[in-house]
């Protein structure tokens, strides 16, 4: 079950990494390197409906099936409508899906009540205007008639009267009559929300100003932070807005529908069960790793480059159970950073530590525009090319990024100087490889041997586990 590897999506022009041309070489493309597919690790992943011969018409069909069911009875031809999006969706499967349910969306909202004022809105991160490049880059400023726009965290605010006091979201998220919630069920940050209100986070992130948003990041930390996101959406002026929410449902595999729903607490049931069904098995596996020489490779920055759906600051913590909310703390957060001292050591006893089995890190492609030096100051890194380092060194978050890394012309150079500091041949490629790990060989064959006894083990001790600390119960709903 060791295949040829999986070539993963070539390189994305953007001002947060370097040209693609300068991307002289992919791990997938080194000596010895496998692919172990999803569906081989684990035979009872959910199928997929994307990637598949019927290619993107199959996530328009899904999109218009799930919002039959939605009620879009409140909003009159005189109304505008904010379709809400956010820059995460994009570097799903290239981001080719998300923007076609955003499509989709568009078009059905218009079919069926007459509204012509219909506006997308796509939030982002902390790289202010990468969500400006996926609209142009997908042509969705065109097909929304000039009324798409990327909103960043640091635009003009708008005061929300909460529960528990006044928040702050973005102004030009609320600015029509109605908005609907269109995300997808990517487990992505676990290592913050940690899969409680995943549908929900929004609110509390890509829609909010940043003073509000940092409640995730350093104000209360994991499971705390949560419950910002609820108080917004529950809030008077968020729900007299709300329509509906619409879900690009993934998996470690690839899209495995889309689901809708006037009630985000029960689509937020879906996405959490999912969540952990689908994802807690790759994540698990994942942690069993003993080492592992790990290739950055995709067009995110550092924490969130892909491997079979899971991202890196989640590798980077699977040394400890993310879904087990018996545990307070992960290996990386923000808030987890701020329990170091200047020296690089833990102020406090109890800290876990950057998981151990990975022991080089090469940086073969990866963006700036997120504050990744806590990576290189804890697991031995190699930089890849001058002019990716000169990039990081001139990016305002990262400019101490490089002075903890060692620097090679050539990818073949790092992996055989990694092969020697680190003792071990087995290589982890987070290259976002579709439904797929790229490894070598010796990777390879350890991990098939492993996944079985993970997956009975997820089946029969952790999912149960998982589920009852968020009071979901699986037999309530059904499940694509």
């Amino acid at each position: 079950m060791l295949r040829a590897p999986v070539m993963p999506l070539p390189p994305r022009r953007s001002q947060y990494g370097v040209a693609p041309e300068l991307v002289r070489k992919r791990a997938a493309e080194l000596p010895d390197m496998v692919s172990v597919l999803v569906r081989d690790l684990f035979p009872d992943a959910a199928p997929v409906i994307y990637p598949g011969e019927k290619g993107l018409e199959v996530i328009r069909k899904a999109t218009r099936e799930q919002m039959e069911k939605v009620d879009l009875s409140m909003i009159k031809p005189g109304d505008s409508v904010n379709v809400l999006g956010s820059h995460h969706g994009f570097t799903l499967l290239g981001g080719a899906p998300y923007a076609e349910m955003l499509r989709t969306i568009r078009d059905v909202v218009r079919e069926r009540t007459g509204c012509t004022d219909i506006r997308l809105r796509v939030g982002v991160g902390l790289r202010f205007r990468e969500s400006e490049e996926y609209i142009k880059a997908f042509g969705l400023d065109e097909y929304y008639e000039g009324k798409a726009a990327g909103v960043a965290p640091v635009d003009e605010g708008i005061a929300i009267d909460t529960e528990i006091g006044t928040l702050y979201g973005i102004k030009k998220i609320y600015d029509a009559r109605w908005i609907i919630h269109a995300h997808n069920s990517d487990v992505r940050e676990v290592h913050f929300h940690r899969q409680v209100d995943r549908a929900v986070k929004p609110f509390g992130m890509s829609y909010a100003r940043i003073e509000t948003r940092s409640t995730y990041h350093q104000n209360l930390g994991p499971r705390a932070a949560n419950f910002v996101a609820r108080a917004i959406f529950d809030s008077p002026f968020v729900q007299e807005k709300f329509a509906c929410a619409v879900f690009l449902m993934m998996s470690p595999s690839g899209v495995v529908g889309v689901d809708a729903d006037n009630d985000l607490y029960a689509l937020n049931d879906r996405v959490t069960y999912l969540g952990c069904r689908d994802y807690g098995k790759m994540m698990t596996l994942l942690g069993e790793i003993d080492e592992a020489i790990t290739i950055l490779d995709f067009p995110s920055p550092v924490p969130y480059v892909f491997a079979a759906g899971v991202i890196f600051a989640n590798f980077a913590g699977a040394n400890r159970d993310l879904f087990d909310l018996d545990d307070p703390l992960p290996p990386y957060t923000w808030y987890t950073e701020a329990f170091y001292g200047e020296d690089g050591r833990p102020l406090i006893e109890g800290v876990p530590p950057v998981n151990p089995a990975i022991k080089v890190v090469i940086h073969n492609y990866a963006w700036g525009g997120y504050p990744s030096a806590f990576f290189t100051e804890h697991i031995p890194t190699i930089v890849v090319g001058r002019e990716q380092a000169e990039l990081l060194n001139r990016d305002p978050q990262n400019i101490t990024y490089t002075g903890n890394t060692l620097l090679a012309e050539e990818l073949d150079t790092a992996v055989r100087f990694a092969k020697r500091v680190a003792g071990t041949d087995k290589i982890l490629a987070y290259d976002g490889a579709s439904g797929a790990l790229n490894v070598s060989r010796s990777l390879g064959e350890y991990l098939l041997q492993k996944a079985p006894l993970v997956s009975r083990r997820v089946d029969g001790e952790l999912l149960p586990k998982w589920l009852k600390q968020r009071g979901i119960d699986p037999s309530r709903f059904k499940i694509c």
